[in-house]
């Protein structure tokens, strides 16, 4: 079994400003519980615990992006019986972004891309990570990445699936991880069916795939029954060869969800 998302980090080696922030409350809780160091060992007690073997690490909101995958690599390269690969963040819209892409690709563990579309939707107003999907060189960077065999994770909100389709339908041969089912952020009945409804824009593109991972970033007191009607929707819409599961140990799926 592998766990398709998760986060490791080592404060003394990578700096991660959002997570130590003092006094900041996101989206996601309070980082405070989670403002130490979580490394391969405890992970790996943990996901082995659950049937895990191998894993994927998604980049976690490094102030140095390339500084978080070499650590990822060296962590890769300790750990030679635990199949490691990561995904980093590149922000596609860059110029120089064939050369950023060569520097990360030399990187055995390398497998994919994340840039972060949509958060919540009182964060996005903020950071205007929205207006990615109304630039044109974040297309020409999707279509950059799946040409060097590169995957991208997309982590976005129901509001912005739609636009987001029509982008996503431009670039058929990058295959795309749909982050956290999309985030429901909405529980209600009617949030849930409208979040439904906008996922099909996404679950009915072939190269699209859907990861359940994060289901407890916008219900901090989340219960089975309450997470079940997103996981079978998830299944119904993308079928069980396009879903997989992330975030699956102990501490990335309990009352201290992770973040990102």
């Amino acid at each position: 079994m592998i766990d398709a998302h998760h986060h490791l980090w080592d404060l003394s080696a990578v700096n991660y400003p959002w997570l130590m922030a003092p006094g900041v409350t996101r989206f996601f809780g309070d980082p405070t519980p989670i403002q130490r160091d979580y490394l391969m060992a405890e992970f790996r007690a943990e996901a082995a615990a659950q049937g895990v073997t191998a894993s994927v690490h998604i980049q976690v909101g490094a102030e140095d992006a390339m500084a978080e995958a070499r650590w990822v690599q060296s962590v890769a390269d300790a750990n030679p019986d635990w199949p490691l690969r990561q995904v980093v963040f590149c922000d596609l819209t860059a110029p120089d972004l064939a050369v950023q892409l060569d520097a990360f690709q030399t990187l055995p563990s390398v497998v994919g891309v994340r840039q972060i579309v949509g958060r919540a939707p009182d964060e996005d107003a903020v950071t205007g990570t929205n207006d990615l999907l109304d630039n044109p060189a974040f297309v020409a960077g999707l279509k950059m990445a799946g040409q060097r065999g590169l995957r991208f994770d997309l982590q976005l909100i129901p509001e912005l699936m739609a636009k987001t389709a029509g982008l996503l339908e431009q670039v058929p041969n990058t295959p795309v991880a749909l982050c956290h089912a999309g985030s429901p952020h909405d529980r209600s009945s009617e949030g849930l069916t409208e979040w439904a409804k906008q996922l099909h824009r996404l679950s009915d593109l072939a190269h699209v795939t859907c990861k359940l991972s994060g289901l407890g970033m916008f219900d901090h007191n989340w219960r089975p029954e309450g997470i079940r009607p997103i996981v079978e929707t998830c299944i119904e819409q993308f079928g069980t060869t396009r879903v997989m599961s992330g975030q699956i140990s102990r501490s990335t799926s309990s009352r201290l969800t992770m973040p990102h």
